[in-house]
């Protein structure tokens, strides 16, 4: 079907960009001379742009759909990759960081709304396998971060080379993709803030606060506090997104099988259990045994936050720009509180953060319950051919 290949290709391609900047991290952290303290409030800087452009994006996904804002914040987040080498100090590449936000923001939106609406119109679970795939783009883009990195390519060349390929792979998806989820007339374009709305933010936040702390602290913690070399450290991200990804292939028939609450709550668990041992045994087998036990946990939490999400707003778009303004500003503000903590207590210890809201999320597993709804409720939609 050419609309689930242009989103799965879609999301694909926002893990790889995502971590094509998430590899480097250390390199930029190195060149500019930034503490951790420093380098925390740099990457809250994304975090701005996001929260400023998801509302918008929702309400735009509303009113006119998801696959033109789907294509063209694919091209400007591509783009965007090229500011950050060029930033002179971390003022710049804070400022860089909030454009860089801006379109990842929008285009993890409009993509999430095309795949909700994909999932309710072929009428069974599909949502994990999408996030499979970013998680796929998160790992391959780790794995050729890291190789780029060993062999001295400078973060400007590389960026350059890359955001070009993006663009031109970003800008394929459009046509494929479906172009009639637009809202009914007269729905609002903002979610109202209903308590189910009110409970998937909360664990939105906590569960993509986690995984922004992985991705943005994970090659830094093995090069700087197991004194691995940069090339090695990205491992960590590209073992964390291997363990995301295995968990999302599977996790359409472990939803199926298990059911929703079941699966986020032993998920969480999971994690918490597994970062708590690897960080009271700080060695690189045990590390990267932790951070595969972590995003195995993560995996399907998000997948089922979302599709949940994308049903109980006015619109697709609407309930999910709710849900996932609140999960995106955990996913790059958790960095910042991360690194701000590692300043006084050490990033082993902060790291803890990871594991009591890990906890959280297992007594909020409810949440992502959907009433009435044993696979998926409106499978009365036509199937696609």
């Amino acid at each position: 079907m050419r609309a689930r290949l242009g989103t799965s290709l879609l999301f694909f391609l926002h893990g790889l960009i995502v971590s094509t900047w998430l590899s480097r991290i250390p390199a930029f952290q190195a060149h500019l001379q930034i503490r951790p303290a420093q380098l925390g409030l740099a990457l809250l800087g994304a975090a701005c742009g996001a929260l400023i452009s998801m509302p918008v994006t929702g309400a735009l996904v509303s009113r006119n759909g998801s696959r033109a804002m789907a294509a063209t914040s694919t091209a400007l987040m591509a783009a965007s990759l090229v500011l950050l080498p060029l930033a002179p100090n971390r003022w710049w590449l804070t400022g860089a960081l909030v454009v860089f936000g801006v379109f990842s923001g929008a285009m993890n939106i409009s993509m999430n709304a095309q795949a909700v609406f994909l999932e309710q119109r072929i009428g069974r679970a599909i949502m994990s396998s999408f996030h499979a795939l970013f998680s796929f783009g998160g790992m391959a883009g780790a794995s050729l971060g890291g190789l780029a990195a060993g062999r001295g390519i400078a973060p400007s060349r590389y960026f350059a080379i890359a955001a070009g390929i993006f663009i031109a792979v970003g800008l394929v998806c459009g046509p494929l993709l479906l172009g009639s989820d637009k809202g009914r007339r007269g729905q609002p374009a903002f979610a109202r803030l209903t308590k189910p709305l009110a409970g998937l933010g909360c664990l939105a936040f906590c569960i993509l606060l986690n995984e922004g702390a992985m991705a943005d602290w994970s090659s830094v913690y093995m090069r700087r506090s197991l004194l691995t070399s940069e090339a090695a450290a990205a491992t960590g991200y590209a073992a964390f997104s291997f363990a995301m990804a295995a968990g999302r292939v599977a996790g359409d028939w472990m939803t199926e099988r298990f059911g929703r609450v079941a699966i986020v709550r032993f998920g969480a668990l999971l994690s918490a259990v597994g970062l708590s041992l690897g960080l009271s045994f700080p060695h690189v087998y045990s590390t990267l045994g932790a951070f595969i036990a972590v995003g195995a946990g993560f995996s399907v939490i998000v997948p089922l936050a979302f599709g949940a999400a994308g049903r109980h707003g006015s619109s697709a778009g609407a309930g999910l720009a709710a849900v996932n303004t609140a999960g995106y500003l955990g996913f790059l503000s958790g960095p910042a509180i991360i690194g701000f903590s590692a300043e006084y207590a050490g990033l082993r210890a902060s790291l803890g953060i990871v594991v009591a809201l890990s906890l959280v999320v297992s007594s909020l597993a409810r949440v992502v319950a959907v009433p009435g709804d044993a696979t998926l409720s409106s499978a009365q939609e036509p199937v696609l051919q």
